[in-house]
Order: C-alpha cells, then sequence, then structure tokens
C-alpha cells in the first residue's frame, strides 16, 4: 500500500507563485534560519528540526538540524499536509496513522515516528512550508512547546518577509540608479547636440559688411 498523499491545496496555483516570489527556494544557509531551527529543536526536545518550503514537486529544506538531505519528494512528505492545517499539524506515532504507515520516511531512514509542524503562512494566507519538529519515538509535545513552535514559525515567515522586502528594495534602488544614469547620458547628449547647433547657425548666419 502506498502512502496516502496530501490533497493540493485550494489556490495551489497562487501558493506556489507567492513562494517563488520569495525567491528562496536553493538558496546557501542563513544563520537566522538555522538559528530558529536550532531553537525549535532544543525547546522540543527533537533530535530533528527543519524550515521546508513546499514547491510543485518536493519540499526543500532551507534549514535542518539532525538530517542530512536536502529535500524528499513531496508525495511522501508530512508538510505537504501540514500545509493545508492553519495551527499545527502533529503526528503522534506514524505507525498507527494510516495516512503515514506505509511511507517511505517511516518504514525507513529517518524512521519517523513523531511530527510535528508549524505552516509557515504569509500575509495574505498561502503556507509556503513548515517549521516541523521529527522524532524516532512516539510522543507528544507539551502545552508550552507546541506554543513555542507556534511562535518560532512566525519568527520564520517575519524573517522571510524582511529577505523579500530587501531584496526587492535592492533590485528599486538599482533601477533608480539605472534611471539616473540614463537622464545623465540623456542630458549629455542634449547638451552636445545643442552645442552643434550653436555651432551650426554661427557658421550659416551672414557677416555684416563694414561700413
Amino acid at each position: 500500500m502506498k502512502p496516502k498523499l496530501a490533497p493540493i491545496p485550494k489556490k495551489e496555483i497562487q501558493r506556489i507563485k507567492v513562494l517563488w516570489q520569495y525567491e528562496i527556494l536553493d538558496t546557501v544557509p542563513e544563520e537566522v534560519f538555522d538559528d530558529l531551527t536550532e531553537l525549535a529543536a532544543r525547546i522540543c526536545e527533537a533530535p530533528i528540526a527543519m524550515i521546508t518550503l513546499v514547491d510543485e514537486n518536493r519540499q526543500w529544506f532551507k534549514s535542518k538540524v539532525g538530517v542530512t538531505v536536502n529535500e524528499t519528494s513531496r508525495d511522501v512528505s508530512f508538510c505537504s499536509h501540514a500545509i493545508e492545517q492553519s495551527d499545527l499539524f502533529i503526528v503522534s506515532d506514524a505507525t498507527l496513522d494510516k495516512r503515514f504507515a506505509k511511507n517511505p520516511l517511516v518504514t525507513s531512514d529517518p524512521k519517523i515516528r513523531f511530527y510535528a509542524g508549524a505552516p509557515l503562512i504569509t500575509p495574505d494566507g498561502h503556507a509556503l512550508g513548515t517549521l516541523c519538529v521529527i522524532d524516532q519515538v512516539p510522543r507528544e509535545l507539551r502545552p508550552d512547546q507546541k506554543q513555542a513552535l507556534r511562535v518560532l514559525a512566525r519568527h520564520v515567515m517575519t524573517q522571510l518577509e524582511l529577505r523579500r522586502h530587501s531584496r526587492e528594495l535592492t533590485r528599486a534602488h538599482q533601477a533608480h540608479s539605472e534611471i539616473q544614469d540614463e537622464l545623465k547620458k540623456a542630458h549629455a547628449e542634449l547638451a552636445k547636440a545643442r552645442r552643434e547647433l550653436e555651432k551650426h547657425k554661427s557658421k550659416s548666419s551672414p557677416k555684416r559688411r563694414k561700413g
């Protein structure tokens, strides 16, 4: 039996479009995201934690603790289910959940038993991925750990927003500089044209006779 596939989110085409606008997929590790991932792992007392982003075919890990792979197929990812939720998505024992019992991530490495993911939700309501914690033994999260995971996920989203706005401002500044350069060229060409015109006028104007 194959693992049960997660339903495709409503407005999936728009969600994917928004995800690409963040220009975050396949980027190099960044300390701010790594710090939040490590904090999630420590607070939730989990050996594995990740910031995942779900695109058309995969879940890609912007940051990770406790695993070495950079991505997995979307059709076996727990996070594909988590992005359908507005709050935490928790699986206490994957072997007892019909959606995941036959999942290769459960039956083989990393042998997931416990999963808790907080969706990364944009200001306009699209879930891009998750901040998730994973364990290899069945368990639960305490209420304070659940709340911490929610808070950290909001911080991840804030950093994604800041990163996006920073890139947009940089591009706007570059565009402004390019426009200024073009205006300088235009002014220089106009000044040159005026000088040429004045020179032409002075040559073609009739000279006055003396006496």
